[in-house]
């Protein structure tokens, strides 16, 4: 079985969709998904689908979403299949679990590929670092679930793995940064500051990378507007890292060169205190 939650939910079989079309059973199925081989509590698939006030029959009507499950994943592993649906999607005491290697889940890849990377972050290998994040962030096709109803549960897995997502851009774009490719990612950064206008951190690598790229005054003009809005919208000073980060570029620090930038650092941590 194969399965993806990084964008639509897919979930196949010998190339046989199962995903099913009413959207509680896609909710029970991503939810087993996030967490192959491991047992979901019935109280948390309750909870996933009808919040905190079950109804008298979620007990019987969780069950026939679980059998439903069952048909289409019997009715794609086909008659010669070496188990039986049941053996996949396994009763357990209290809950039920979807007994599948973590292989077979693309966030397993994902977060491998991630692990990857931060050591060759940390190890100072960059084009390693850099390759392995990329593939990892190219795992992604879409908002997690993003086809799917989420509940209160999903939620929360949803926004780990956006923030995830939005982490590892960052450091990825970090090394690209260490690695001298600081106009390449001019229109990638401009895109991600206008997704995440208040984001202090894309917004530094921005302003390294318009230094870098010659254009000294637009990246003054990034901070410069960046400063109102958080003015103006929450009412604080950019921080202090932000700030020591401007009057470097006021000053023309050797430190925002390449060359001379640290190592097994953020872009956000050139001016830590």
């Amino acid at each position: 079985m194969k399965i993806q939650v990084l964008g639509p939910l897919n979930a196949e079989v010998n190339g046989g969709s199962i995903v099913p079309t009413a959207g509680k059973p896609r909710q029970i199925l991503a939810l087993l998904a996030l967490h192959p081989g491991k047992v979901a509590p019935i109280p948390t698939l309750m909870e996933e689908i009808w919040g905190t006030e079950p109804p008298q029959s979620a007990l019987t009507t969780l069950q026939t979403y679980i059998l439903q499950l069952r048909r289409r994943l019997g009715t794609a592993m086909g008659p010669g299949a070496p188990g039986s649906a049941k053996d996949v999607l396994t009763t357990r005491h209290g809950g039920y679990l979807l007994q599948i290697p973590p292989e077979g889940v693309d966030v397993h890849a994902y977060e491998t590929l991630v692990a990857g990377g931060q050591s060759a972050f940390e190890a100072g290998d960059d084009e390693r670092a850099a390759d392995l994040l990329r593939k990892a962030l190219a795992l992604w096709e879409g908002p997690a679930l993003v086809d799917v109803r989420v509940g209160p549960v999903l939620e929360i897995e949803v926004l780990r793995l956006a923030e995830s997502r939005l982490v590892t851009t960052e450091r990825r774009i970090d090394v690209d940064l260490r690695l001298g490719r600081h106009t390449e990612l001019l229109a990638e950064l401009a895109e991600l500051m206008a997704r995440h206008p208040q984001h202090e951190g894309l917004h530094s690598q921005a302003m390294v990378a318009l230094y870098r790229s010659g254009r000294q005054a637009t990246a003054l003009d990034v901070y410069r507007r960046l400063r109102t809005r958080l003015i103006d919208d929450l009412g604080v000073e950019p921080s202090h890292q932000l700030q020591r980060l401007h009057q470097a570029m006021l000053r023309v620090d050797p430190a925002l060169d390449v060359v001379a930038g640290p190592r097994r650092s953020s872009t956000f941590d050139l001016y830590a205190a």
